[in-house]
């Protein structure tokens, strides 16, 4: 009984700071629910909604501290059948099987793809005689061949390679299948054929939008040419197809591909100076400032603004969460509340996660919140504290150069976790290229809005460029150096949510326990650091195979399948090529490719007259075969058939696991052929 005294002690001594605890409940339930390897009934939904609401009464009318515990499990189970209500709601159908033959659809979207190819979406597809309700409803194409020119609303068409979306690469990796499947992309493939226009482009409800976007990038790039006018049409549309894929890893190299990204930064510097600018102004008259709220007047002219640009740069999904973050803020001035506080954020982090709760598995939802969240508490615990005197200049040089740190410090896990990338001097680039974007590029965008009309934008357009081919030449010149960027091994998929739980608690929790936050954020990374790669790992089409060795993985292939390739190197912390990789494997005239690893030999098979020698096996060999493949013996054997169903394979300290092992039986990895 008095441990229980104490625990309610403790959850009443935290009155009055509970509410930013409430996007955290809400995220664990999310996070439950990507979490399980089953697809839940609907039994279980009906249960829950029930607890929900019983806890949630509960917590009304109880006036102790167990009423936090209350509402607290009432959240998280919120946040579990919202996640799973959301699955539903997007549910399409996706195509099962390979196809290739005619495509028709009408464009919707497009970017660049990793290999730097022109990528289109299209959307009111039609895929030869696929029956209407196994068609996708959307589709995403590389464009390898000769194309027109392409604008959204057009119809076109072409003959395509079209396949459903991809699993996991290795068990436990990033699962474009859940990705695509929350995106309503129900195939994804490429053209080597021209693509030819079905029908003129029919801009209508949110292709009107979209085409209006393109449109203004089209003509940005007109005024600004090459790289510069590219990045130009990034940071005002959200149109990445006019940048390079080398520009894209100088910027991220260097710790500025968040300048590309219509996030956070992006809308606070647009809001904060369309504030500032008409706050001011107003006031310098005196007829109006007598008159009017200035501040209120200029709020409301900045959250037109950021309506705007949410609306110009296309949407997406961290465009989205910065402008409800910045939509909050901008709400708690009208209001008269504190606008940068962590209430603020807490309301943010919840709108975002209610409408789009597959976000927080989402690096960018977890690094702008991880952000902001860490420079609100730090500077709000320097609040009042003279901790640096002299001139404003030094003052704000040293905030600026502080928030980079403080930023950069909260980001570093996540971004190593998710990319396993570390940039050594990011903070150096940072300090040279932000304040450029906000006192250069950011002003010079509002003024080509406003002259737009008048046609005199080009000018401002100009102005925008001088910012951005010197963040450009930033970029260049730290991605440059030596050791600029590190590389970190993947680390297993409970230390970010440890971390971030560690994080959590000890910026919000009240009083001296705080400190077990910090102490379980360090051993979630002194896990990390004990993380050991899997010694075999087994592409989901048999097409690819590694085994690692002290030189590092070695591949059984120097070319072919080169995004699995790039991504297990990339998780090991190996910076090698494909064919570098390769060459650890040992040279064999053979057509079938061996290695002998811990007393056990591999076999990698990839043709049929290969398949066709191997008859026999031993128990000590695993067989590994992109064909089919009849053999006898005691062996272990991954061909097509086993791999259709098991995805990718990993051994680990000689035990056997595959990705349907970690993934489970979900929406997104089953069958799926009947539209929502």
């Amino acid at each position: 009984m008095r441990v229980l005294a104490r625990v309610e002690g403790a959850l009443l001594n935290q009155r009055g700071h509970l509410f930013p605890w409430s996007p955290v409940c809400l995220a664990i339930g999310i996070g439950l629910y990507f979490g399980l390897k089953f697809e839940p009934d609907f039994q279980l939904y009906i249960g829950l909604l029930c607890l929900t609401l019983l806890a949630a009464w509960a917590g009304c009318r109880i006036q102790d501290g167990w009423a936090a515990l209350a509402i607290g499990g009432a959240l998280v189970a919120a946040g579990f059948i919202l996640a799973g209500t959301r699955a539903h709601l997007v549910a399409e159908p996706v195509l099962q099987w390979r196809y290739y033959g005619p495509v028709e659809g009408r464009v919707v979207a497009l970017d660049r793809s990793a290999s730097d190819a022109l990528r289109v979406t299209l959307d009111q597809v039609r895929i030869g005689d696929v029956p209407r309700d196994q068609r996708p409803q959307r589709v995403r194409l590389s464009l390898h061949g000769d194309y027109v020119p392409l604008s959204p609303g057009q119809r076109v068409m072409t003959t395509a390679h079209l396949s459903p979306p991809q699993g996991p690469v290795e068990p436990g990796g990033f699962d474009f299948r859940r990705h695509a499947w929350f995106q309503r992309l129900g195939a994804v493939g490429y053209t080597r054929v021209p693509v030819l226009t079905a029908a003129p482009a029919r801009v209508t409800g949110s292709v009107r939008v979209t085409a209006w976007r393109m449109a203004i990038s089209r003509r940005v790039q007109s005024i600004l040419a090459g790289e510069v006018g590219g990045f130009a049409a990034a940071v005002t549309t959200g149109d990445r197809s006019g940048m390079s894929r080398q520009s894209v890893e100088k910027l991220r190299a260097s710790n500025l591909a968040h300048l590309l990204a219509i996030s956070g930064l992006h809308m606070g510097l647009l809001t904060g100076f369309v504030f500032t600018a008409c706050r001011v102004g107003l006031s310098l008259m005196p007829i109006v400032a007598l008159r009017l709220p200035v501040r209120k007047v200029a709020a409301i002219c900045a959250l037109i603004a950021a309506t705007i640009y949410f609306l110009l740069s296309g949407g997406n999904v961290a465009t989205e969460r910065a402008f409800v973050m910045v939509a909050v803020m901008l709400g708690a001035v009208l209001l008269d509340r504190r606008a940068i506080s962590l209430r603020a954020i807490a309301v943010a982090a919840l709108l975002v996660l209610i409408l789009r709760p597959e976000s927080l598995l989402s690096p960018g939802f977890q690094m702008s919140f991880a952000a902001t969240t860490a420079l609100v508490a730090v500077f709000g615990a320097l609040r009042g504290v003279n901790w640096l005197k002299g001139p404003n200049w030094l003052r704000s040089l040293a905030g600026l150069v502080g928030s980079s740190m403080i930023a950069g410090l909260a980001t570093a896990p996540i971004g190593a976790a998710h990319f396993n990338t570390v940039s050594h001097l990011g903070l150096i680039a940072n300090v040279m290229s932000v304040p450029v974007m906000g006192v250069i590029v950011v002003p010079a965008a509002v003024l080509a809005a406003i002259l737009a009309p008048f046609g005199l934008e080009a000018v401002a357009i100009q102005g925008m460029g001088i910012g951005l081919v010197w963040i450009l030449a930033v970029s260049e010149r730290i991605s440059s150096i030596d050791g600029a960027q590190g590389l970190v091994i993947s680390p297993p998929e409970y230390v970010l949510p440890a971390f971030a739980l560690g994080a959590l608690w000890l910026i919000l929790w009240q009083g001296r326990f705080r400190w077990l936050g910090a102490v379980t954020s360090l051993v979630a990374l002194a896990l990390w650091g004990q993380v050991k790669r899997p010694e075999i790992l087994v592409a989901d089409n048999g097409g690819l195979v590694g085994v690692m060795t002290e030189q590092g993985r070695a591949l059984s292939k120097e070319k072919g399948a080169g995004f699995v390739a790039s991504i297990w190197l990339e998780n090991d912390a190996d910076a090698a090529e494909q064919s570098q990789a390769a060459s650890r494997w040992p040279v064999t005239e053979e057509l079938v490719r061996r290695y002998t690893l811990a007393g056990r030999e591999l076999l990698h098979v990839t043709g049929k007259r290969a398949a066709r020698t191997v008859k026999n096996c031993r128990t000590d060999q695993i067989i590994v075969s992109a064909v089919p493949i009849s053999v006898t013996g005691g062996c272990v054997v991954f061909g097509p058939d086993e791999l259709r169903t098991s995805g990718s394979v990993a051994i680990r300290n000689g035990k056997t696991f595959s990705s349907s092992d970690v993934t489970g039986q979900r929406l997104w990895s089953i069958n799926h052929n009947k539209s929502k």
